[in-house]
């Protein structure tokens, strides 16, 4: 798994990099099954695909994957004008949860992508902490406060920052248990 998240991660590296992510849809399904397909094409066959199978964690059930389609239907035509709408927009497609494995590193771009067209700002994930993220995260379907005040103050304007940009990127892996340099090759 290791070799994965490796690949994975120059992978999101490179869609920045290449300015590829400018080409990417912005807070839409097809957007975010673009950019599960750029950071696990190769590495997955199911890359950039929705599942077809229903998919549990920590017994949370996430979205019966018979409804899934409908769902992010729905989850699409959500607002996203104000941080309060993004991040309810965000915890719904959480809820979805699209893709059999990677949703949470696509999504963290993906509501990046989306702060940054409709506020002009991102979340500097490198002091976004590990334990209090995935706390609220798991708590945010029942009240999504804890997030919002968590990235809230972890906002930045340096949208364009390519350091605090690949930070992030690397934070966004460690909440998934891959520390960069520390694989086992």
């Amino acid at each position: 798994m290791k070799n994965l998240d490796k690949k994975s991660l120059e992978n999101a590296y490179r869609l920045f990099e290449t300015g590829d992510i400018n080409k990417i849809e912005c807070g839409t399904s097809k957007g975010l099954q673009q950019i599960h397909k750029y950071l696990f094409e190769g590495l997955f066959d199911f890359a950039g695909k929705i599942r077809t199978n229903n998919i549990s964690k920590g017994g949370f059930r996430f979205a019966t994957a018979l409804y899934l389609e409908d769902i992010l239907a729905k989850v699409e035509l959500m607002p996203e004008n104000t941080f309060e709408e993004i991040i309810a927009k965000y915890v719904e497609m959480n809820i979805a949860h699209p893709f059999m494995e990677g949703n949470g590193r696509t999504m963290r771009i993906w509501l990046d992508m989306i702060l940054k067209k409709r506020l002009s700002k991102i979340t500097n994930w490198a002091f976004v902490s590990k334990t209090l993220y995935l706390q609220a995260m798991e708590r945010s379907p029942i009240n999504d406060l804890e997030l919002r005040t968590l990235l809230v103050a972890n906002l930045t304007d340096e949208i364009n920052n390519r350091e605090i940009i690949f930070k992030g990127i690397d934070q966004s892996y460690y909440y998934e248990g891959y520390e960069k340099g520390n694989d086992d090759e």
